[in-house]
């Protein structure tokens, strides 16, 4: 079994980092995608055999009153910003995931992860949401992982 080690963020100097491990999950993406040109910067800075993951823009699982929305710096009114979050079926949200598909594209990604937070309860619009939402997405050949947080049962799961 192959068994990968790494951090979620970089918790030194990238260049450290990589001497050191083989992945890493970048956290950025979570708050706010970095430019394009910065994550192909990264990729060119690592060994050709650092894997990136990346934990997709929370403008996609989590809801506008979400106090991790206080370091997005998009600026979106919030009548738009009620938009997002808990995959619904919205511009806004399918807008999210091509941006961050496009960083995992640039970084080389294999892995994007989910992260919803316990107020993505398993209600039937979620779950809905959810269901329509990977059935649309534009996936490429990513490995899509999600990371509930929350009361979900384990056959809901």
């Amino acid at each position: 079994m192959d068994v990968k080690v790494g951090c979620c963020g970089f918790p030194k100097a990238r260049g450290k980092y990589y001497e050191r491990f083989k992945v890493v999950e970048v956290q950025q993406t979570f708050y706010q995608p970095p430019d394009p040109k910065t994550a192909g910067r990264w990729r060119a800075e690592a060994p050709a055999d650092f894997e990136f993951t990346l934990k997709a823009w929370q403008l996609i699982t989590h809801e506008s009153r979400s106090p991790t929305h206080r370091r997005l710096s998009l600026p979106w009114p919030m009548e738009r910003l009620d938009h997002c979050g808990s995959f619904k079926p919205t511009d806004e949200v399918r807008w999210a995931w091509d941006r961050t598909r496009d960083v995992a594209i640039t970084l080389k990604a294999r892995v994007v992860v989910f992260q919803t937070p316990a107020s993505f309860q398993p209600s039937p619009a979620n779950k809905e949401n959810f269901k329509k939402f990977f059935q649309e997405a534009d996936r490429g050949d990513f490995l899509l992982v999600w990371e509930p947080r929350g009361p979900w049962s384990r056959d809901e799961i």
